[in-house]
């Protein structure tokens, strides 16, 4: 599986194909974050697999949809529990990111698992994700940006013309320094 772009949230729902001896088998139903519905599904049978007595040849998808967060303009802070199998063997793990929605948390977990361990997305299983308020933050980075007077300072800009501002200097090249601190 190749992660182009963000994430999704499916929730897919499957079951055992219907037989005499089984006419209404029991339904399954599993939320999944792929980049398409069609690895929604292949995920969905992998996973089915590791657990129940069934694969895509014996049974069907009954549903697949996609899920789409309702208050997506508010920053939120995210928990994600995971495993991943490495050169080395398996581990878990418990990750936090900050975004608007959890599809790009869990964007964010696919980028930052691939920078700093060097693991595939095939080799990510998400075990559980939770919206976190400030004092369950546990990790310093999230900690950070919890406090009720964050404050984001610029310091040291540089004057641009590109952005329809006077250059600092008429010429290309100059023998002042820009003056870089506005107080």
């Amino acid at each position: 599986m190749t992660v182009a772009g963000k994430m999704r949230q499916y929730q897919v729902v499957g079951r055992k194909a219907a037989t005499d001896d089984n006419s209404n088998p029991e339904a399954y139903r599993m939320i999944i974050f792929a980049p398409n519905p069609v690895i929604a599904k292949s995920k969905f049978w992998y996973y089915m697999h590791q657990f129940r007595k069934m694969k895509k040849t014996t049974g069907e998808i009954l549903d697949c949809v996609e899920i789409v967060e309702k208050n997506s303009r508010i920053v939120k802070n995210y928990g994600i529990w995971l495993r991943y199998s490495s050169r080395s063997g398996t581990h878990n793990m418990y990750r936090e990111f900050r975004d608007l929605t959890l599809t790009g948390a869990v964007s964010q977990l696919y980028d930052e698992m691939a920078g700093r361990h060097r693991t595939r997305p095939r080799s990510i299983q998400i075990i559980r994700t939770a919206t976190l308020s400030a004092k369950d933050l546990q990790r310093t980075n999230g900690m950070q940006f919890a406090k009720s007077k964050v404050k984001f300072p610029l310091p040291h800009r540089v004057d641009s013309a590109k952005r329809n501002i006077k250059a600092l200097s008429d010429r290309t090249f100059t023998t002042v320094r820009p003056t870089t601190f506005f107080g």
